[in-house]
């Protein structure tokens, strides 16, 4: 088996926290409109919305925010109030522009496996703020490329992989999303690393795969060179 000659790395939730953004605001949007919906129905209707405008509007702080405002508008049958609205279009703004904040071991990983390896970023989502983010991590020194793409899928990765000199076999896609990181770089032919975060959006959910020798779950990045480690050695 080829050895590893690159490692890319999602972005949101497993470089630096993200999720956690989106539900504060998610709870703050839910308590001004208490009286037309609870906290669950609010969430089940927000969470409809978002799947039937993610073709539309993609990934990222803007479509959820369209998303809000358009359950918003569901909930209250057209009643909400132009201060609500406000109050969504402020905490939009605010979530883009919140200070990177980087997962644990993420900053070290990193720099010690650009010694060895080609290290990129492909991450999904609006393409300012994911360049923002990317700016404010300190990270971007340390990568050889950034992706922004639409969506992740096994054409996708294997495109990219292909673009900087490389074979999907020598690659290794690392995240938190079981459906976007880790089942499109394994059906791509790369191997697969499922970084758990604490938290996982519902449309991010998928079950782990059975019977696949590319696929590793550690708990953190700081267990990564350990795992790429032992792959080296394993094909020696």
């Amino acid at each position: 088996m080829p050895a590893l000659t690159l490692i890319a790395f999602d972005a949101d939730d497993t470089l630096w926290q993200n999720l956690s953004q989106f539900h504060l605001t998610q709870d703050r949007i839910t308590a001004l409109l208490c009286e037309f919906a609870g906290p669950d129905h609010f969430g089940e209707r927000l969470l409809a919305a978002e799947r039937r405008n993610l073709g539309h509007y993609g990934y990222g702080v803007k479509g959820f925010m369209l998303s809000l405002i358009e359950t918003a508008i569901e909930v209250t049958e057209g009643q909400v109030s132009a201060r609500v609205i406000a109050e969504i279009l402020s905490a939009g703004r605010a979530m883009l522009e919140e200070p990177v904040q980087l997962m644990p071991h993420a900053s070290a990983t990193l720099a010690a496996l650009a010694r060895s390896y080609q290290v990129i970023v492909i991450t999904k989502g609006d393409l300012l703020d994911q360049e923002r983010k990317i700016a404010q991590s300190g990270l971007g020194d340390l990568l050889h490329g950034a992706e922004i793409v639409s969506d992740k899928t096994a054409a996708v990765y294997s495109a990219i992989f292909t673009r900087y000199g490389h074979r999907p076999e020598t690659c290794m896609m690392v995240g938190n999303s079981l459906r976007s990181d880790v089942l499109p770089a394994l059906a791509a032919g790369a191997f697969g690393v499922h970084v758990p975060a604490p938290l996982t959006w519902e449309m991010e959910r998928a079950d782990a795969p059975q019977d696949a020798p590319r696929y590793h779950a550690i708990k953190d990045l700081g267990a990564l060179q350990d795992l790429i480690g032992a792959i080296t050695d394993h094909n020696r």
